[in-house]
């Protein structure tokens, strides 16, 4: 521990610039994880907010809830089975403000459930990100393909889908604006019930159904491909760096162990100087990162949960214990004459 301390303090430029390099790569790590998180709530927190359970559609939809359309009769049997199971539909769509601008939006309709909330036809509820576009309670809202006008009921927060604000209008006018009797889903947040009441139909899990949605799926890919690549990245960082210290040590390591340091206690320092770096550069960047979540701009998707911190910090740990070790093989293989003599000459 002591030796470990002593080269810290006479190595501290080396040191300090591994620290940074570190700090910068784990920062940019947190920092993506947040957009990622962020984008994903962005995306779907409408499904996102939902209890763990079960949605079904059709099967012939191949996957594409907008193409499913499941009967009166299989919806009224499943919704029978539990209490708290629903159906509903989710379209895409525009509202025309007080101003006459459009608004993009995704409508979302559903049958009657503590989940979502209740409107009566004519009525809006919408997702408080549009009190953003200057829209209040009381205003009153049309759309080109209905023919009355929607009166703003109030809004509920973070409820979105395909980075648009949504909508929840009642079954009777989304019925006018789409044309469509059938509901495209059935959502049950606890019963499984038997393959025979879900004939033609497919299930899926809440992560599953979200990764039928191709923006989600394509955006969570690409942002979790870059978090492993810079988690691998730091790991190799350490490989290397600990590999050129230790080529540039072999004679001291070849005195220690002549004197009787055991390679035990040369990899114990080794793995000390690589914690106290790791845990100085996660302090500075998840502190820097976690700020974001207060003072990231409000059009900027996003989140850093505890949770992901507590996963990441401990991959960084992890990688670089790996990366040292592996550095330390030649540790073990070093002959204390042979390093002495090399040292010498």
């Amino acid at each position: 521990m002591n030796i470990a301390w002593k080269e810290l303090k006479k190595n501290k430029s080396r040191f300090f610039i591994l620290g940074s390099i570190v700090s910068l790569i784990s920062l940019l790590t947190f920092i993506i994880s947040g957009l990622a998180n962020g984008l994903s709530q962005d995306n779907a927190s409408l499904i996102k907010n939902l209890p763990n359970g079960e949605f079904y559609m059709k099967k012939d939809a191949d996957q594409t809830y907008s193409l499913s359309k499941i009967n009166h009769t299989t919806q009224e049997k499943l919704l029978k089975t539990e209490k708290d199971a629903l159906a509903l539909s989710i379209q895409m769509g525009f509202l025309n403000d007080v101003d006459g601008k459009q608004r993009s939006v995704s409508f979302v309709t559903a049958t009657d459930s503590k989940f979502f909330p209740e409107v009566s036809v004519g009525e809006i509820i919408l997702d408080s990100s549009m009190k953003e576009k200057e829209i209040q309670v009381g205003d009153r809202l049309t759309n080109n393909q209905y023919s009355g006008e929607f009166i703003v009921k109030g809004f509920v927060e973070q409820s979105k889908y395909s980075h648009a604000p949504v909508a929840f209008i009642n079954i009777k006018d989304y019925e006018e604006i789409y044309k469509v009797a059938e509901m495209q889903l059935i959502y049950m947040p606890e019963k499984v019930v038997s393959q025979d009441e879900t004939n033609g139909l497919q299930s899926f899990s809440n992560k599953e159904f979200l990764n039928t949605i191709s923006s989600y799926k394509a955006e969570q890919l690409t942002l979790n491909m870059i978090v492993w690549f810079l988690v691998v990245i730091s790991g190799m960082l350490f490989a290397i760096f600990f590999y050129m210290m230790n080529v540039q040590k072999i004679g001291l390591f070849g005195i220690l162990k002549a004197i009787g340091i055991k390679t035990s206690s040369l990899f114990y320092m080794m793995w000390t100087q690589m914690s106290f770096i790791t845990f100085v550069a996660l302090v500075v960047s998840i502190t820097i990162s976690h700020l974001l979540n207060v003072f990231a701009p409000k059009g900027m998707p996003y989140y850093l949960s505890i949770e992901t911190t507590v996963i990441l910090s401990i991959m960084f740990l992890f990688i670089g214990f790996m990366g040292a070790t592996l550095s330390g093989i030649q540790i073990k293989k070093v002959e204390p004459l042979q390093a002495i003599q090399r040292g010498e000459g």
